[in-house]
């Protein structure tokens, strides 16, 4: 920190850090002790199962649901599937494994928690096949290194992030390629509306989502197959991203990293504060899901910008700090590099606010400081967009200029038809026009702007980390999950025992087993299972 432009004092930054540490571990400790319903559906999804009942509903959903029927999920689902695939003569293979979930649905199948030899086999033939799914996120990675080394990444930084969302894949494919071509590093296929609240991943490629287009294993295929494509075409490699977040954000995450995506939106409580999604169920949900990120290389992006479409941008600044500090430290504990900290922030200031510029300026150039090596992302405004598309474009620009002057390290695209329509071709156009003129007029204008010593912008900066760190004693005193329940960040209330999924939440008994943290936990372990 001893070239920081702030002037931020490095012993008040290390106790920021060492705060949130504290804030976090006893969440971290509740992650570590219990188990979910999506989280043992993934460990069946790396084990290749795939695949829906006539009804839609996925059989690794059939599967764990029979599972906890019979014996709960303490000890997790590994154990007594794979010892009633050789209970019933089965093989050890994705195939069998869905005719066990049909021969389950149909009440034929009962399972129990073997003990002993019985307990081992089980043990080792469930490893086994989770570390099939865990090579294939481990071949993706190499795959991307590949195309980066061959294809080239962007020249310029900030890469820039465009959304697209039809509803349906294969509108939203040629949208993502015109998008690519105009200039868009990376590609978020947003989500259809709603998804975060199905306790179940929909299979196959879909045609009909609301506001965006389904998450789905087939949906990610398609999607970086076309990218793949625009790399070739371009020279550069171009980065798809989705969202791993809601009920069955471990699930999706795994697919993710199955199908090569490159940036997952993945928050530690944007759904507990956004879509009332049960905290215990997000924290054990997202400590896995990360785990998944870091083996598979994703970056992940933070949805610290939210807050401030609810809470107001100016006095709930320092929430957004302590946010990103406590994903930052979630992050870390589940094995991602800080190259992989996407940590999100926003230009949500009211623009009629005196100074309202600078105060972006300060609130983007601390998160720069206090995270360097954190490919921040950064967020257009949207709370304060009225529908008049000339002074959008104007706010954009401003927004694009602060990414410019600190350095940013994703920046999504804002639109001038934010609040008006989901936006056209020629909007995002327009939109990339005002971005290229930006980076390419004042691209490395960081290097120039150093805030006045003692001046407006250091002396707004040093009061949100101060508040930042009152905020995180305070939580240190009053446990994290009480805050949630306080409505500490974004306004909003979230008890602990309250909220959607809850009852898809199990404390792990003696004897738990999941093949797949076993794997990812264990570093030694990872070499023999390439």
């Amino acid at each position: 920190m001893s070239s920081s432009k702030l002037g931020l004092d490095p012993a008040l930054v290390h106790r920021a850090r060492a705060l949130a540490a504290r804030a976090g571990r006893p969440v971290v400790d509740l992650a570590r002790s219990h188990t979910t319903v999506s989280v043992e559906r993934a460990v069946l999804r790396l084990s290749g199962m795939i695949g829906a009942d006539p009804d839609g509903i996925p059989w690794v959903n059939r599967l764990v649901d029979a599972v906890r029927e019979d014996v709960g999920l303490g000890h997790g689902v590994a154990l007594p599937v794979f010892h009633s695939l050789a209970q019933h003569g089965l093989e050890y293979s994705a195939a069998d494994l869905t005719l066990l979930a049909q021969k389950a649905a149909s009440g034929s199948v009962r399972f129990e928690v073997p003990t002993g030899r019985a307990a081992t086999a089980a043990k080792r033939a469930s490893r086994r096949m989770a570390a099939a799914g865990i090579r294939q996120i481990d071949r993706n990675r190499a795959e991307r290194d590949r195309m980066v080394k061959r294809y080239g990444d962007p020249k310029q930084r900030p890469w820039i992030y465009l959304i697209v969302a039809t509803g349906d894949i294969f509108e939203d494919i040629p949208q993502a390629q015109a998008a690519a071509r105009a200039g868009a590093d990376v590609i978020a296929v947003i989500r259809s509306t709603g998804q975060s609240l199905l306790d179940y991943v929909p299979e196959g490629a879909t045609r009909e989502g609301f506001a965006g287009t389904y998450a789905t294993q087939e949906n990610f295929r398609l999607m970086r197959a076309a990218l793949d494509e625009s790399s070739r075409e371009l020279g550069r490699y171009v980065r798809l991203t989705n969202y791993a977040s809601g009920l069955c954000m471990p699930e999706i995450a795994t697919l993710a990293g199955l199908q090569r995506l490159d940036m997952m939106l993945n928050d530690s409580m944007y759904g507990i504060l956004f879509r009332d999604i049960n905290p215990i169920r997000t924290f054990v949900d997202q400590r896995f899901s990360r785990q998944v990120h870091a083996r598979a290389g994703i970056i992940i992006n933070t949805g610290e910008d939210n807050y401030l479409t609810t809470a107001d941008a100016v006095e709930a600044a320092h929430t957004v700090t302590v946010s990103q500090l406590l994903n930052e430290y979630f992050a870390h504990e589940a094995g991602l590099a800080d190259w992989q900290l996407g940590l999100g922030h926003a230009f949500e200031i009211n623009p009629d606010l005196p100074e309202s510029f600078r105060l972006e300026l300060a609130h983007a150039l601390l998160a720069r400081e206090l995270f360097p090596d954190a490919p921040l992302k950064w967020m257009p405004p949207t709370k304060h967009m009225t529908g008049d598309v000339f002074r959008g474009n104007l706010l954009d620009g401003f927004f694009n200029l602060v990414g410019a002057l600190t350095g940013q390290g994703i920046l999504l695209v804002g639109m001038m038809t934010e609040a008006v329509v989901t936006p056209w071709l020629s909007d995002r156009d327009i939109a990339l026009q005002n971005v290229r003129y930006v980076l390419g007029a004042a691209g490395n204008l960081h290097e120039d702007f150093v805030p006045a010593p003692d001046g407006f912008i250091q002396r707004r900066a040093h009061q949100v980390l101060d508040e930042a760190i009152s905020l995180l004693e305070r939580i240190e005193d009053d446990t994290l999950l009480n805050a949630i329940a306080d409505g500490t960040f974004g306004i909003m209330k979230r008890p602990a025992d309250r909220g959607k999924g809850l009852d898809g939440v199990a404390r792990h008994a003696d004897g738990y087993y999941n093949p797949a943290t076993d794997i990812l936990e264990t570093p030694a372990r990872q070499e023999e299972d390439q």
